[in-house]
C-alpha cells in the first residue's frame, strides 16, 4: 500500500456510498474496475473428513436396525459442515500489500486482505474511494464458500484508487464498521463462521515471498513456538489488542502501554512518537524528512531489531524489515516504522505480521502470536 494510504482503515465508517442490496444479481466481467489477473495461486481443496468417512462405512456394514453411535453421528454432522480453507498470499513490490485469489460468481479475482476494514471493495481514508452497487454472489476463498454474500462492485472510483494494483480488499474486521448503506452488511468471516472448524483465521505473511491465510484452523507446521493469546478490543471495530513494552536492539525494556490494532491493510508499521524517536536514534544517518514525508536513513544502515511484549511472548521483528523501500533521495531508503501522528492508536501492519504467525479468533475474542521461521 502506498505511504499516502495507511491511514485508510480508520475513516472508512465516512466512506459509505453504495447502492441498496440487489437479489443475487451477478456482476459481468465488463463491469470490473482493473484488469489485473494472476492465475498462477489456485485455490486448494478442502481437507477428507475422517469423521465423515466413519459414519458412511458403519452405516454401510451395520447390520439392519443399527446406526453409528450418537457421538460418531455428531462428528460427522459437524465435520460435514466444515468448509475450511487456505489460500496464498502473493506480495507486491516491496511487500507494500498482499494479493489472494478470491473465486467470486466463477471468476476469480485478486484481492488485498484487510483485517482493518469491513467492505468487499476499496476505498482509502486519504481522499482516494470508491463507490458503487453491491450484489449478493458465491464467495469462495480456498474452498471456505459463503453463498449469498454482500459483493460491493466500483463504478467510481478516484484517480488515486485507479493506481492500484490488484481487484479491490477483502475486509476482515468487524461487521460493525461495514459501510454500505442503507442495509449494512456482514463480512465473508462472519458469514463463514458457522460452517469452520474454529471460528478463526490464521496468518502467516513472508517478506518478499508467498504466505497463506487460513480459515478455520491452526496450522501448527507455520510456527515453531507456544502461540500466546490476548484479549482482543473490538470497540471502534478493530482487531485491537495492548503491548506492554518494546526494546530497541539490545537495549532495555521500556514498560508502557501501546494501545494497538493488528491490520493486514496497512504495509508500514505506525507506532507513537516516543518509540519511532527511540528505534531511529539507534540508527546511524537517520532523519525525519520533511520533503520524504517520515523517517528515512541510508540504504546501508545497520537496523536494529525492535521487539515488543504482548502477555509473555517478546514479539522481535528483525532489523531488515524495517528498510521498506528505496526514497527518492539518492542511496535513502524510507522506513517500514513511521509516527502513527494524531490516530491515538498505532497500527501493527504488515512489517510486524509477516514476523509472527498471527491468529483471529473470533470466540474467544482474541489474538494468538507465535515465533516462525523467517
Amino acid at each position: 500500500m502506498h505511504f499516502q494510504q495507511i491511514v485508510a482503515s480508520l475513516a472508512l465508517t465516512s466512506l459509505a456510498v453504495a447502492a441498496p442490496l440487489s437479489e443475487e444479481k451477478r456482476a459481468s466481467p465488463s463491469e470490473k474496475f482493473t484488469v489485473f489477473q494472476d492465475k498462477q495461486a489456485r485455490p486448494e481443496g478442502r481437507k477428507v473428513a475422517g469423521p465423515i468417512a466413519l459414519a458412511e462405512a458403519l452405516g454401510k456394514y451395520g447390520r439392519v436396525g443399527l446406526s453409528p453411535s450418537p457421538a460418531v453421528k455428531q462428528a460427522a454432522a459437524k465435520a460435514a459442515a466444515q468448509d475450511d480453507g487456505t489460500v496464498a498470499a502473493n506480495p507486491e513490490q516491496f511487500d507494500q500489500a498482499y494479493l489472494s485469489p478470491v473465486t467470486i460468481g466463477g471468476e476469480t479475482l485478486q484481492l488485498d486482505f484487510d483485517t482493518g476494514s469491513s467492505d468487499l471493495k476499496i476505498s482509502y481514508g486519504d481522499g482516494s474511494s470508491a463507490s458503487g452497487d453491491v450484489y449478493t454472489d458465491s464467495v469462495d476463498i480456498g474452498g471456505t464458500t459463503v453463498n449469498a454474500q454482500a459483493v460491493e462492485l466500483a463504478k467510481t472510483v478516484s484517480a488515486a484508487f485507479a493506481s492500484n494494483e490488484g481487484d479491490g480488499l477483502l475486509g476482515l474486521a468487524f461487521s460493525k464498521i461495514n459501510t454500505v448503506t442503507p442495509d449494512q452488511q456482514k463480512t465473508f468471516f462472519d458469514n463463514a463462521i458457522p460452517s469452520l472448524s474454529e471460528p478463526l483465521f490464521a496468518v502467516d505473511l513472508k517478506k518478499g515471498q508467498a504466505g497463506t491465510y487460513d480459515f478455520g484452523f491452526i496450522d501448527d507446521s507455520k510456527h515453531t513456538g507456544e502461540i500466546t493469546y490476548t484479549p482482543v478490543d473490538d470497540s471502534q471495530g478493530f482487531w485491537g489488542f495492548t503491548t506492554s513494552g518494546y526494546k530497541v536492539g539490545d537495549g532495555e525494556t521500556v514498560t508502557e502501554d501501546i494501545n494497538s490494532i493488528a491490520d493486514t491493510g496497512t504495509s508500514l508499521a505506525l507506532l507513537q512518537d516516543d518509540v519511532v524517536s527511540a528505534y531511529y536514534a539507534a540508527v546511524d544517518g537517520a532523519e525525519n524528512s520533511q520533503s520524504e514525508g517520515g523517517y528515512i536513513f541510508p540504504c546501508d544502515a545497520t537496523l536494529p531489531d525492535l521487539t515488543f511484549q504482548i502477555e509473555d511472548y517478546a514479539a522481535v521483528v528483525p532489523g531488515s524489515f524495517f528498510n521498506y523501500a528505496p526514497a527518492s533521495a539518492e542511496g535513502q531508503c524510507f522506513g517500514g516504522l513511521q509516527s502513527s501522528g494524531d490516530l491515538g492508536l498505532s497500527i501493527f501492519g504488515d512489517v510486524f505480521l509477516k514476523a509472527q504467525y498471527v491468529v483471529f479468533s473470533n470466540s474467544p475474542l482474541q489474538l494468538g502470536f507465535a515465533p516462525k521461521d523467517l
